[in-house]
């Protein structure tokens, strides 16, 4: 790798990193259309998880399309407009998909939303395609994933905001059976929704994001490799169940909570906006830990932002919901769940198979406990897993792409076609609710964790059989 790509490029990073803010923003806030939906139509609580079905199932049509489009012009589509451009058409692809929550809150259709909703994801399909390797590529490969787990932080402060903002949108002064009035309210936020998506556009197209990334043309370059697919690499085949069983329990344990804690708890749907609100911010508080190495070499600074890090993303947190009138009496004994973790991400040492095995075992607990009791002790268990699924996504796309070379956007777009099992898995996990209990359906999500646990303990010695060793990279970049 050249010297320029040594250190993090940050007037790169930045710009790139508002377009991770849009996702966490609109995927969480499907979290609060959900139970809305679900009253206003009388669905059952499989039916009402087809608003994750349509979103996440669209990341798998856009990743088909591209590929079925560089087949049919004989060559990478990326590769061919550029990565900035890919990301602008991405961004307009969305803008498109927003337009259509106009004339689907005015005529109260299920359908339209559903489709508004899968076009914008749509959109967002090919945004990942390009993000992911970009945030990877920008700066060295010793603290790649950790400048990931730092672009998913800035995900994740959408994620918080989102189901706050839109909660205020739908029931704001009305009451929460006026489910005509709210559903009218939806269409304002993501109106200008898609309006910043635009600006955006037009600020990345305007930014020095490079058309290709350096680290990609060198991976070109010096790669020995014969493999012409990169569906060749066992790490990229194992790591496509790995990302479709993780996006797939991280949005399943959310989108299934409102149910949960309605039905369980009589909690009332406009009151679980903040619970919503705290189990996305947890996967910001583990991405803001796991980011501190893309920040300094200096193991010693590392080791105080390791403990600043999260409590300032709590800070944030609590600061938003202050702001919204929210009580925080229920979640100042969360401060203590932080710990776990913070004690998690030093024992991983930044290796990305061992943080993705820790965290899933993690995982597995807290799911297991959440399982096991009842009330706010079993919320909180579910909220957190939330922390352990933070840094998961970037370990696993690190460890996936990893030595891919030149089907390295080759191999994101196969991965971000896996993202579909945030549908698959929160419809699978609705209806073992109605077959059995949402109490018990968790046990969906302690499978999805079994599976990620092997892929990381696999996966070491698959990359370490092709000479890349991600302990030598992490010393030698320290």
């Amino acid at each position: 790798m050249s010297s320029e790509s040594v250190k993090t490029n940050w007037a790169q990073f930045v710009p790139l990193a508002s377009v991770f803010f849009f996702w966490g923003f609109v995927a969480a806030s499907n979290d609060i259309l959900i139970p809305v939906f679900k009253k206003a139509f009388d669905l059952t609580q499989g039916q009402s998880q087809l608003v994750s079905v349509a979103f996440y199932v669209a990341y798998t049509v856009g990743s088909i399309i591209y590929m079925i489009v560089s087949y049919l012009t004989k060559g990478d589509l990326i590769n061919r407009i550029g990565y900035k451009n890919a990301l602008a058409l991405g961004l307009f692809i969305s803008a498109l998909g927003t337009l259509l929550f106009y004339p689907a809150a005015n005529t109260g259709s299920f359908p339209l939303m559903l489709s508004g909703l899968f076009i914008v994801a749509l959109g967002f399909s090919l945004q990942q395609t390009v993000a992911n390797p970009l945030a990877i590529a920008l700066g060295p490969i010793s603290t790649g994933s950790q400048r990931l787990t730092m672009a998913g932080g800035i995900n994740n402060l959408g994620t918080t905001i989102g189901p706050l903002i839109v909660s205020f949108a739908i029931f704001g002064a009305a009451s929460s059976q006026n489910t005509d009035m709210s559903i009218e309210s939806v269409k304002i936020p993501y109106l200008v929704l898609g309006a910043a998506f635009l600006i955006v556009a037009v600020l990345l197209k305007m930014s020095s994001i490079p058309d290709r990334p350096q680290a990609v043309v060198e991976e070109n370059i010096e790669s020995t490799s014969v493999r012409k697919s990169a569906l060749n690499y066992p790490q990229l085949v194992l790591g496509m169940i790995g990302i479709f069983v993780y996006v797939g329990v991280e949005v399943s344990t959310a989108s299934n909570l409102p149910a949960y804690m309605e039905k369980d708890l009589l909690i009332q749907t406009k009151d679980i906006a903040p619970f919503i609100s705290l189990y996305w911010a947890s996967l910001m508080i583990g991405r803001w830990t796991g980011a501190v190495e893309a920040f300094t070499d200096d193991m010693n600074l590392q080791k105080i932002l390791r403990f600043i890090a999260p409590y300032l993303a709590f800070g944030v947190f609590l600061g938003v919901n202050k702001f919204m009138e929210h009580d925080l009496t229920p979640f100042y004994v969360y401060a203590l769940v932080i710990l776990v973790l913070i004690f998690a991400d030093m024992a991983s040492k930044g290796n990305p198979a061992r943080m993705l095995l820790i965290f899933s075992v993690l995982g597995i607990a807290a799911l297991l406990l959440g399982m096991s009791t009842t009330g706010m002790m079993s919320v909180y268990a579910f909220t957190s897993v939330g922390l352990f699924c933070s840094t998961l996504w970037p370990c696993i796309f690190t460890l996936a792409i990893s030595g891919l070379g030149k089907n390295t956007s080759q191999g994101s777009s196969f991965l971000i076609m896996m993202i579909m099992g945030g549908g698959i898995i929160s419809w699978l996990q609705g209806y073992m609710a109605d077959l059995t209990s949402i109490h018990a359906s968790y046990i969906v999500g302690v499978l999805c964790f079994a599976y990620l646990a092997f892929y990381a303990w696999k996966v070491s010695a698959i990359l370490k059989a092709q000479g890349i060793d991600f302990d030598q990279k992490i010393s030698g970049g320290h």
